[in-house]
Order: structure tokens, then C-alpha cells, then sequence
């Protein structure tokens, strides 16, 4: 069995598969939203001059403050938008299913059998020095 052929058609798999179909919708919902987009754009303007006030050679903490304070609140806005709620929450449950995949992989590749593998939830560090997940 040609494991790249395979691999394509977990592909196939995934991409039919109702989480990630549930995820491209929210996605499009969000992209949809001209109100969220909007908002998104302010962020990401704010942001921009956030930090080009971090990078000024006299910096005004006041103003950083502000423009801090305004960014977060911001922020909290933009991710309680339903529509980004919805895309968050699918994205979340996507996310999920692929870390699956990857210790049905992982362990496969480690002479695990993978019909026994199950999901263990990861710590979300950094995996270099650690043999906790297997």
C-alpha cells in the first residue's frame, strides 16, 4: 500500500468529513460578516499603530496605555461576535480531530498498533524535551 496515496485520501476524508465541513462554513459566515470584517480591520489597524507607539524613541506611556486598553477591549468585541464564536468553536473541534490524526500517525510511526491508539489530550507545549504524550 502506497502511503502518499493514502495519505491523499485522508485528505479526501477530512475534507468530507462534517467538522471540517462545519468549520468552512462558520469561515465563510465570518468572511461574510461585514460588520465583524469591519471590526477586524479596526483591530488590526489599532494594532499597527500600538506598536508603531512601542517603537517611538520617547515613548508615551499614557497613550500606550490607551491605546493598550482600547486594543483588548477590541478584542473581547470581536470574539463574542456570534459568527466568530461559531467559527472559533468549529475551528477548535477541527483542530481536535487533526491532533487525532497526527498520534494515530505518530504512534503508527513508533510501531504503536493503530487501532489501539486513543486520544490523549496534549499539554500544548513545546514537545522537544518532553516523553509525556505517546
Amino acid at each position: 500500500m502506497d502511503a502518499i496515496l493514502t495519505a491523499r485520501q485522508l485528505g479526501k476524508a477530512i475534507q468530507s468529513d462534517e467538522r471540517f465541513m462545519k468549520m468552512s462554513m462558520a469561515q465563510q459566515k465570518s468572511d461574510e460578516d461585514q460588520k465583524l470584517q469591519q471590526m477586524i480591520q479596526e483591530f488590526n489597524q489599532k494594532r499597527m499603530e500600538l506598536n508603531s507607539a512601542l517603537q517611538e524613541k520617547d515613548k508615551d506611556k499614557e497613550k500606550i496605555s490607551v491605546m493598550d486598553t482600547e486594543l483588548k477591549a477590541m478584542y473581547q468585541e470581536i470574539f463574542q461576535n456570534e459568527n466568530m464564536v461559531a467559527f472559533t468553536a468549529a475551528r477548535s473541534e477541527m483542530e481536535q480531530m487533526i491532533a487525532f490524526v497526527n498520534q494515530i500517525v505518530s504512534g503508527s510511526t513508533q510501531g504503536l498498533d493503530p487501532d489501539t491508539i486513543e486520544y490523549q489530550e496534549s499539554c500544548g507545549g513545546d514537545c522537544g524535551g518532553c516523553a509525556g504524550c505517546s
